[in-house]
């Protein structure tokens, strides 16, 4: 695709000025999604990332993609539907979602699946429950954790001629007459860079999990004791910038505590497995004490209430990610076993005698569990994803805290991705998609719906851009 600017990859101004249609700042999906879909339509763009690698918290994610997917949930009679999916992320964000940005990601949700598939990304045929995603309409990517994504957008961008520059963090936004002109940024030997972009400016620098500070601002209790699932550089730049200039700011107090955390580190990547179908938790009495298919922070809240806070992911050699030998995040089982991050026993009393609980409370709750599925109905929690027994050995117990997750709070934008100010009205020459946003998951988000949402807000602000909205 062509440059409506000259073919120089940068087009200085002067050593440290630089002009282009598009600049974007971010790399994870929603940053790549949105510099590349600006290209499809022709736009010069440039990528300003602040560390030295790009892919921001989508690398280390779990990569599970939320879409209603008719093709592959038949095979396995799942039913669905958009306003089921609609439905349930309004509810699972207690209704303070927006509902026109919600049926937006619901709706676009099987079309970005389908683009990055166009692209070359590759999915598992097998839809499942992620943890916290309530329906079985989780994808998988083939390769581990976030990395496909990664891959597949950065080779898009680099065939239509985006130029991405690491080592480059954002710190000003160039506000002139009423318009967003560009961006002022320093590299990491602390030069000062101006970025001017001449269609519009997409902030897609992610939440602030990792900024102890702004979080302990929104939510006290959010204090450094309390690790993050995140990488470093989540710490709130895009909205801060925006703010800096009157943009406008919504569900900020809405901070996502993941429970399915490695104890010492807050790390997601050491978890077993990911597929609700084949877990339950255990307290360290042995015993359950939550519906393990509820929204994330039901379930955190209910792993607060536990002695120190933890519990153990019990599951056994049938799940899936056990079968493939090879979970969501690249690891094998015998690798989290040899590091003791997962606990094996050939009997249910070897584990519990591992994990140091009462086996008779643990065999007990196992066994009343599988009763709940044979009859299909819950008595202690009313669980209604009840598909499989845990009986066949080995056993496998994981051991679990939260930890700060994810942001619901963010920038305040319109169906176009434009980022709105106090009054409701759009900023012109700005743009913004992924967790920099906020009032799409209200209250909290399902699992599986935050991968879905950077890449469709991703390619609406990368479309709207280019239409030179303002």
């Amino acid at each position: 695709m062509g440059s409506t600017l000259e073919d120089d990859t940068l087009k200085k101004k002067t050593e440290d000025q630089y002009l282009s249609d598009v600049v974007v700042i971010g790399s994870g999906n929603a940053g790549l999604s949105a510099a590349a879909t600006a290209a499809e339509k022709g736009a010069y763009v440039i990528i300003l990332e602040k560390r030295k690698n790009i892919g921001g918290n989508t690398i280390i994610s779990g990569g599970v993609y939320n879409a209603v997917d008719p093709k592959r949930q038949q095979y396995q009679n799942i039913f669905d539907s958009k306003e089921l999916h609609f439905g349930q992320t309004l509810k699972g964000g207690d209704f303070k979602g927006d509902q026109e940005l919600v049926w937006i990601l619901v709706d676009r949700a099987l079309e970005g699946l389908q683009w990055l598939e166009k692209n070359g990304m590759k999915f598992q045929e097998h839809v499942f429950t992620i943890v916290g995603g309530i329906w079985p309409r989780s994808h998988q990517p083939i390769e581990p954790a976030g990395t496909g994504y990664i891959k597949t957008l950065k080779r898009l961008c680099f065939s239509l001629g985006v130029r991405i520059l690491t080592g480059y963090r954002a710190e000003k936004l160039l506000y002139r007459k009423g318009r967003v002109m560009g961006v002022r940024c320093r590299d990491l030997q602390g030069k000062e860079f101006l970025f001017w972009a001449k269609k519009g400016v997409i902030l897609a620098t992610g939440g602030f999990s990792a900024n102890v500070q702004m979080r302990s601002r929104y939510n006290p209790l959010l204090n450094d004791i309390i690790p993050t699932t995140n990488q470093p550089g989540a710490t709130g730049d895009g909205i801060l910038m925006g703010m800096e200039i009157g943009a406008a700011v919504t569900g900020m107090e809405y901070i996502q505590l993941n429970p399915y955390c490695e104890p010492k580190t807050g790390r997601l990547q050491t978890i077993l497995t990911g597929a609700v179908e084949h877990l339950i938790y255990v307290n360290n009495e042995g015993n359950r004490f939550v519906d393990e298919g509820e929204r994330r922070d039901v379930i955190a809240d209910a792993f607060l209430r536990q002695k120190n806070a933890t519990a153990y992911l019990i599951n056994d050699s049938q799940d899936e990610f056990v079968q493939k030998g090879i979970t969501h995040f690249g690891k094998t089982p015998e690798e989290l076993i040899k590091k003791g991050h997962v606990i094996k026993g050939d009997t249910l009393e070897e584990l519990a005698n591992k994990i140091r609980v009462p086996f008779e409370n643990l065999i007990r709750s196992i066994e009343k569990y599988n009763k709940s599925v044979e009859l299909g109905y819950d008595s202690d929690f009313g669980r209604t994803l009840l598909k499989y027994k845990i009986e066949r050995p080995p056993f496998y117990a994981c051991p679990r805290v939260p930890a700060v997750h994810y942001t619901m709070g963010g920038l305040k934008i319109n169906t176009k991705a434009q980022v709105l100010d106090g009054k409701g009205k759009p900023i012109s020459g700005l743009f913004a998609a992924g967790e920099v946003v906020g009032g799409i998951h209200g209250a909290n988000r399902l699992g599986g719906n935050a991968i879905t949402e950077t890449i469709v807000f991703g390619r609406i602000a990368g479309e709207s851009v280019v239409r030179g909205l303002d």
